[in-house]
């Protein structure tokens, strides 16, 4: 608490200014061709409402001086032809503006959101497993709007601080105590937008993780995936009403913000409009006195109206980028997060052909902020060319295994060796690249059928040849060829002229991965859950024929399947319980041999 109360301090929010240099460096690298042609509009258009309202003085003071029988009257249409010129060159000057905002924002915004995204791939898998890494990413990828509005605000500002710098050049000029009067009457508004903007961003800050609850609460109260389950179970009301709870706490804590902070606003508006009419009656009198003419009236008084409501967009504006810099900061602390899974600096390429195989030593697992372990003291071997079948109840570790053996997660005690070197000293890329794993929750991409397959080895997304073979091995081609557009055809409904599959087709898909990758090490992570006994067997054998010299794990219910593999290895609360072939478990007549019977029992 008292660092979330540090954060959303006053002091604080005038400390994330120090993020916009970075920030102008960031819209620089985005397009410099942008960056230059928009500074140098704004310049010019800063100096126009000077040049306007000396413009406008002239011609009142030439009409004055007409009337009275002098002045000149090719001057006068000269500053009018002048003061029309300068209103159409101001109007493309903006349009202008508008542009380069606009294209420098898109780009802008596009590029922050890749940054985030590759950071965010970067991360090690137990980051997005815990809630205070999901609220800075949320915080991240929520702002990137915000950010652009930023940008502008920034550009905006230095344009109206020049322009204000040339209206008080006038002001000063005639009187300083115009000036003072000025700036007396803004501050009050300043320091409330100030407060108020601070307030909002607490607000928002301490709701991120409400907030995230909504925009769940939102998706699986109208989605595809969950719409099944919200019928069956009828948990629409139980959904909405959550949803409603929660979005109407926040509503009323917004509401009673945004009351306090609309009461302040108007109430010091309202100051500052007093304080303009002080100047402006001073002004008049200094008129009807002959001290000044009525063009230095019109003069003065517009750029002293001008200058209030600049100098009053000035602070409230400072104040919201101030506000925008905490968001920005958000951004920042996001970026500044580093893996802590990564390739050593001298790190070896992976074997080319592995020789020995894989060796858990005394391999130890648990979760982060967790006192339990995942995995205990585990000690075994999975030679070259070896098909170890992982069983064990839910929770016994199996899943934990195989993401340890491919560098998901480093072991908390002990380590893994591949042909004796420690797993950490290979590189993480080469590494991973000859490791391919197909997990029980795989993820059913709203792509084409032949982009689900080249999941498995993306890079080679436009090897249909690959595709197909792999297709072919995982029987998914029977699937796609059944479909309208074969393996051009969009996959799910989530998309216009998307098909859905079963999920037997989509598990068949989801196997073609596999063999995408030209991987020495196959991992299937019970990802045949959803097919029979009988497929998933044909399934397993398949598999095995088609991957001959190479190191398999196969994780399965099923003792019928995991009786293919060449050793089996039981795991019981993270421990090595039994660790044989088929027979020589059995033999052994301990808890594999119990279960299978049991389980094969149940087939009789």
């Amino acid at each position: 608490m008292a660092e979330d109360k540090e954060k959303q301090s006053l002091k604080n929010q005038f400390l994330a200014l120090r993020h916009l240099p970075r920030l102008f460096r960031l819209i620089w690298e985005t397009s410099k061709p942008l960056t230059i042609a928009n500074v140098l509009l704004r310049l010019v258009q800063s100096v126009i409402p000077l040049a306007t309202l000396y413009i406008a003085k002239e011609i009142i003071d030439e009409v004055v001086l007409l009337t009275q029988g002098a002045g000149d009257t090719k001057y006068l249409w000269l500053m009018v032809g002048l003061e029309l010129g300068l209103a159409v060159f101001s109007s493309i000057l903006n349009r202008g503006i508008i542009l380069m905002d606009t294209l420098l924002g898109d780009l802008f915004s596009n590029q922050s959101s890749v940054e985030i995204m590759r950071h965010a791939a970067k991360m090690d898998l137990y980051q997005f497993e815990e809630a205070t890494f999901y609220d800075k990413l949320e915080r991240a990828r929520r702002n990137t709007a915000g950010r652009t509005v930023l940008m502008t605000q920034v550009l905006a500002q230095l344009q109206d601080i020049i322009t204000i710098i040339t209206l008080g050049a006038g002001l000063i000029a005639f009187n300083p105590w115009l000036i003072l009067i000025l700036v007396v009457a803004v501050i009050p508004s300043f320091i409330a937008e100030s407060y108020f903007n601070q307030r909002t961003y607490s607000l928002i800050y301490g709701w991120t993780p409400e907030r995230r609850e909504l925009d769940y609460l939102r998706y699986i109260g109208a989605s595809d995936q969950t719409a099944k389950e919200v019928k069956i179970f009828n948990l629409a009301d139980f959904i909405t009403n959550r949803f409603a709870d929660i979005s109407h706490r926040y509503y009323f804590a917004s509401r009673k913000l945004s009351i306090r902070h609309a009461t302040w606003g108007t109430l010091l508006s309202a100051l500052g409009t007093g304080a303009y009419y002080i100047a402006y009656v001073f002004i008049i009198l200094q008129t009807i006195s002959g001290a000044i003419t009525i063009g230095t009236l019109t003069f003065l008084s517009g750029s002293f109206n001008r200058m209030q409501n600049m100098l009053q967009g000035i602070m409230s504006r400072f104040s919201r980028i101030a506000e925008g810099s905490l968001y920005l900061q958000d951004l920042f602390d996001f970026f500044e997060i580093q893996p802590t899974i990564i390739s050593k600096p001298n790190s070896i390429p992976f074997p080319e052909k592995i020789q020995q195989g894989f060796t858990f030593e005394n391999v130890s697992f648990k979760y982060p902020d967790s006192h339990k372990w995942a995995i205990r003291n585990l000690s075994f071997e999975l030679k070259a060319g070896e098909k170890l079948a992982l069983v064990g109840e839910n929770g016994a570790g199996k899943t934990t295994l195989v993401k340890l053996l491919a560098r998901l997660y480093e072991p908390t005690e002990g380590r893994i060796l591949i042909d004796g070197v420690d797993i950490k000293d290979y590189n993480l890329d080469s590494l991973r690249n000859n490791i391919g794993i197909i997990f029980q929750d795989y993820i059913r991409w709203q792509m084409k059928a032949s982009e689900n397959i080249a999941v498995g080895n993306i890079d080679a997304v436009e090897d249909m040849a690959l595709i197909e073979e792999s297709a072919e091995k995982s029987l998914a081609n029977m699937v796609i060829e059944d479909l309208p557009k074969r393996y051009e055809q969009l996959l799910g409904k989530r998309f216009e002229e998307g098909t859905e599959l079963s999920g037997g087709q989509w598990q068949k898909v989801a196997l073609g991965r596999a063999y995408m990758r030209k991987a020495q090490l196959l991992i299937l992570d019970e990802p045949t859950s959803a097919l029979d006994a009988r497929a998933e067997h044909e399934v397993f054998l398949r598999f095995s024929e088609l991957i001959e010299g190479k190191s398999a794990v196969l994780i399965s219910h099923r003792f019928s399947t995991v009786r293919m593999a060449d050793r089996i290895l039981f795991l019981e609360n993270g421990r090595l319980l039994e660790l044989g072939s088929h027979e020589e478990l059995l033999h052994q007549n301990g808890k594999y041999a119990e279960l299978f019977r049991l389980q094969a029992k149940g087939y009789q």
